[in-house]
């Protein structure tokens, strides 16, 4: 049986400016087809405009309200709002207030599937 407490996970930046917190992946439990972590974004911050060749992502917004802006089509999200974003699809998410959420990848992520070109 794998739990993880959220707490214990140490914060670490990704690749698109994001803070999170990895709750279940493969860097800290046998995982091999998806990931979930908790992501925070500070007021008037934003993540990079990415997008990933591999993993399909859910975002699940908890905290906060923001724009999300997928592949060109920008809506505002805010806590209890799901986000489907595709594999291939660039992707942005901008904190009008602070932003916190989940973000589950499939598969799970890695450095090495962000790209900014």
């Amino acid at each position: 049986m794998e739990i993880r407490a959220l707490d214990a996970q140490p914060p670490f930046t990704t690749k698109d400016g994001s803070t999170i917190r990895s709750i279940l992946d493969s860097a800290n439990a046998p995982v091999k087809n998806q990931s979930l972590a908790e992501a925070t974004i500070p007021a008037g911050g934003s993540t990079q405009r990415h997008w990933h060749k591999d993993s399909e992502e859910f975002y699940f917004l908890l905290e906060g309200s923001g724009l999300m802006e997928i592949d060109g089509e920008t809506r505002e999200v805010g806590p209890g709002d799901a986000i489907l974003i595709p594999a291939g699809a660039w992707h942005q998410i901008s904190a009008r207030e602070p932003l916190r959420f989940l973000c589950c990848c499939a598969p799970p992520y890695r450095h090495e599937d962000t790209f900014f070109s």
